[in-house]
């Protein structure tokens, strides 16, 4: 397994050159050194399967390796009977869909932390959760990672610990870490290596080792206020964090291989780019 690098949707440059359709998203990806890209269903699963289909395939022509952005609807969280049909429904769409693509992750935000006790609110998650996870397997979909992504708002559900919890419920769970949210939920707590270093111990003391290794990551520089994540900024808006290269020496240093998807403003495969030569340079140093 090798290091991937690529970005969550389409840059603005994409569609400033003249492309459409994602179908052209995988060689316009390699054509830049990239081999990773999240498609995006965040306002709902739209795509049709057979063109998922020929976006896999093409996919794996130009060496792209897939994952999918799950509706932003979905809440584990949620008492609500029809909200709970819907979350049920989001996720077996957008596993049935990155089956049809060969996408191997489906990335999902857990859902609301407000309205009552934390630790209340993510066990009524948890259990909803396994409900979701036995018709899953149900449907013979358990052979596509599940992560639920850590979040970047005090009112959501998503630190690392909770969405650790919920990679316990299952093989098929891995968490999905987006270390801007984490920065920022932090108010800038990622500042110094040894935070990051904190972050991934964390993880393989709960999960493991293999966990660690093949972990999904989400990175770009976030805004921040006292709530958590304003906004999403990119590589030419300086003074925003987190910084990539505390995190590529602890990559490094400890031989892991993620996958990496860029999140920028409107610059998610430029920054990727830049992420990638920022390791590959640290690493010809090593």
């Amino acid at each position: 397994m090798s290091i991937r690098f690529g970005p969550a949707g389409a840059s603005d440059s994409f569609y400033e050159e003249g492309h459409k359709s994602s179908l052209e998203m995988p060689e316009w990806l390699k054509n830049r050194g990239l081999n990773a890209f999240e498609y995006q269903c965040g306002r709902g699963v739209q795509i049709k399967d057979g063109t998922a289909g020929r976006l896999g395939l093409l996919a794996v022509e130009q060496g792209i390796q897939l994952s999918l952005h799950a509706p932003y609807y979905i809440n584990l969280s949620t008492t609500d009977p029809a909200m709970q049909v819907k979350t049920r429904g989001h996720l077996i769409k957008s596993l049935c869909i990155a089956r049809a693509m060969g996408a191997k992750t489906v990335v999902f935000h857990p859902g609301s932390g407000s309205g009552g006790d934390r630790k209340e609110i993510l066990s009524r998650a948890k259990v909803f959760f396994k409900e979701i996870l036995a018709e899953v397997e149900e449907q013979a979909l358990s052979n596509i990672v599940l992560a639920p992504e850590t979040m970047g708002k005090n009112n959501q559900l998503g630190s690392l610990e909770e969405v650790l919890e919920l990679c316990e419920l299952g093989e098929q769970v891995r968490p999905c870490v987006d270390f801007g949210h984490l920065h920022a939920v932090s108010r800038g707590g990622l500042t110094e290596q040894a935070a990051f270093a904190v972050l991934l111990d964390r993880i393989e003391e709960r999960l493991g080792i293999a966990y660690l290794q093949d972990l999904h990551i989400h990175f770009s520089p976030v805004e921040f206020t006292a709530g958590g994540e304003k906004k999403h900024r990119n590589g030419l808006e300086p003074g925003y964090g987190p910084d990539f290269a505390l995190l590529a020496e602890l990559l490094i240093e400890r031989g892991l291989t993620p996958t990496i998807i860029c999140e920028s403003a409107g610059r998610q495969a430029e920054d990727a780019c830049t992420y990638r030569d920022i390791y590959f340079e640290l690493l010809g140093k090593c």
